[in-house]
């Protein structure tokens, strides 16, 4: 029986790419057979992806807390859905199938956790300003607009979803790098998020290497932020760049293991990182 294997594409838009220049890498499982081709997408799929990015924003961040929620706890249950599969794609890489199942799970969970998080957090970062005036003073935040993110090579789906859902929480959209040595699960997770209810465009998914694409990430004047794995000379590269543009960075160094299991990997500070705060002054008696 023939049997026909899958070709992976990228998710940008809403809709699968393959790279604009029609590059591929090879992936192989554990034991060095060749598993698929993947696509080398280059810096004209990111300035693409971005632009798919610009026109979703304003629509995402239009929609109130409640829907945002009910939206991301609909890709939490597409993906335990299809947790045997996602499980199966961790594991190319030679980890053993409990721990697969541990990032699977783990991932579920913390999609929930940020979909319990999308009605809360304003309460919590916005504030009533006392002020020696006769004035009104209240802080609220917004979204900053669209978030580059670099994710790690370890932990490929729960380190990458670990990036990703902060920005998304509060309306962001965002532009991501998946694992370049483990970059399957991001292309099952693309298929999840074109069959659920997010937006296209609102996350979008590229893979590649990452020492061709991180100079456009740091200097494209239309992202805002950047969540960034990576090592010194890499870290180095974005803060120069991203300089010129004043984009806001969150660069966490590769050196030193992150523990994207731990509780501290998630919460109400990661969602702040990526949001501006909006000051208004209400003149009382007037």
């Amino acid at each position: 029986m023939l049997r026909i294997t899958k070709t992976p594409k990228c998710y940008v838009g809403g809709s699968f790419i393959r790279s604009e220049s029609g590059r591929v890498y090879p992936l192989t499982d554990a034991s060095g057979a060749f598993f698929a081709n993947i696509p080398l997408c280059s810096r004209k799929d990111l300035r693409n992806a971005v632009e798919a990015a610009a026109k979703t924003g304003p629509g995402w961040a239009a929609r109130n807390a409640y829907n945002r929620g009910q939206i991301l706890y609909r890709l939490a249950e597409m993906l335990e859905a299809r947790a045997a599969e996602m499980s199966d794609a961790i594991s190319l890489s030679g980890i053993s199938n409990k721990d697969a199942d541990r990032e699977v799970r783990a991932s579920i969970e913390r999609i929930v956790h940020y979909a319990g998080w999308t009605d809360k957090f304003q309460a919590l970062l916005g504030s009533v300003n006392p002020v020696a005036s006769s004035h009104f003073n209240f802080t609220v935040t917004e979204p900053m607009g669209i978030i580059g993110i670099v994710a790690p090579d370890d932990a490929p789906l729960l380190g990458l979803l670990s990036l990703v859902l902060p920005a998304i929480t509060s309306g962001n959209t965002v532009v991501a790098l998946a694992s370049t040595t483990q970059p399957y699960p991001s292309i099952l997770l693309g298929e999840m998020l074109a069959t659920s209810d997010l937006p296209g465009g609102v996350v979008n998914l590229l893979t590649g290497q990452r020492g061709e694409l991180i100079p456009t990430f740091a200097t494209h004047a239309h992202l805002r932020g950047l969540a960034a794995v990576g090592n010194l000379e890499e870290r180095k590269a974005l803060q120069i760049g991203a300089s010129e543009s004043v984009k806001r960075l969150k660069l966490i160094p590769c050196e030193t293991p992150t523990d994207w299991f731990a509780e501290n990997a998630q919460g109400l500070y990661e969602i702040r990182d990526h949001l501006e705060a909006k000051t208004t002054w209400h003149p009382i008696g007037a």
